[in-house]
């Protein structure tokens, strides 16, 4: 096991993903990062994907000990770039604001509201002020791309849409859901943010794969969202999720043409990129 990043890039695309990816890449090497921000959220896999070079963080750990507010975010984000990663893939469960989405859609939004609070949320919160633009959250060519291999691959993709960020753990309350859904919000999760604007932040490019995997306690009457019912569609689509990802992989384009690498041009930046 490597205890330092290797001197050249080990891997161009990241994946940052949680039950069920642990093991969906080939001749890994594990490969431990330090970072200014603490150790990610465990020594991240680095192997071969359709092709490509792909560095994987298990999001809560692979014994799912963090909790979503507990994330070391920032540490996954720069880890990823530290290893030469230049785009990264977010596949999540999330819940549905709208009966439109029912459970097995997969929507790739183009928008983010964020409900957190307390999570560390910028790497330049000393030194200088830096404000990086974030009106469009996700990086266009990915989500294209991403739209284009589900489509190839079977899916009926949701094309657009608001994800809502919440603190978690616990699922939102019905009139919290109701809340979200009157402003024209579709789906909720817990870890879409700060995984995207850190993203941003390091000019990375972000592309979001939203499983949904229930109806949130505001669209229907009943017990509401339950932890059980999250981890079993998120099982009974594991396997074509992961196929999705490994596609998605493979038709990232090698050269970047997108917004994204510049994202920080123009900007005196308080610290050294890796």
């Amino acid at each position: 096991m490597s205890t330092s990043p290797p001197a050249e890039p080990a891997a161009e695309i990241g994946v940052i993903g949680g039950s069920g990816f642990y093991s969906f890449l080939d001749d890994i090497e594990e490969v431990r990062v330090e970072t200014p921000y603490g150790p990610p959220s465990d020594p991240l896999a680095v192997g071969e994907l359709a092709g490509r070079r792909v560095a994987f963080v298990p999001r809560h750990g692979r014994d799912h000990r963090y909790p979503p507010h507990k994330i070391p975010y920032r540490a996954n984000l720069w880890a990823l770039r530290s290893l030469g990663v230049r785009q990264v893939l977010a596949p999540s469960a999330v819940g549905s604001l709208t009966r439109d989405h029912t459970p097995g859609t997969l929507a790739v939004p183009d928008q983010l509201a964020d409900r957190t609070h307390g999570r560390a949320q910028t790497f330049y919160d000393e030194g200088a002020a830096i404000h990086v633009s974030f009106s469009d959250p996700y990086c266009p060519a990915g989500r294209r791309t991403a739209l284009g291999s589900a489509r190839t691959a079977g899916w009926d993709p949701v094309d657009g849409g608001t994800l809502v960020v919440i603190e978690g753990p616990r699922f939102s309350t019905r009139a919290e859901s109701q809340w979200f859904a009157s402003q024209g919000w579709t789906l909720v999760g817990m870890t879409g943010h700060p995984e995207a604007v850190l993203a941003r932040e390091l000019a990375l490019c972000y592309v979001p794969l939203c499983l949904v995997t229930d109806l949130d306690a505001g669209i229907d009457e009943g017990e509401g969202v339950t932890m059980d019912e999250v981890l079993r569609v998120f099982g009974e689509n594991i396997a074509r999720l992961r196929t999705l990802v490994a596609d998605v992989v493979k038709s990232l384009p090698a050269e970047r043409d997108c917004p994204c690498p510049k994202a920080l041009d123009g900007m005196k930046l308080p610290l050294e990129l890796p």
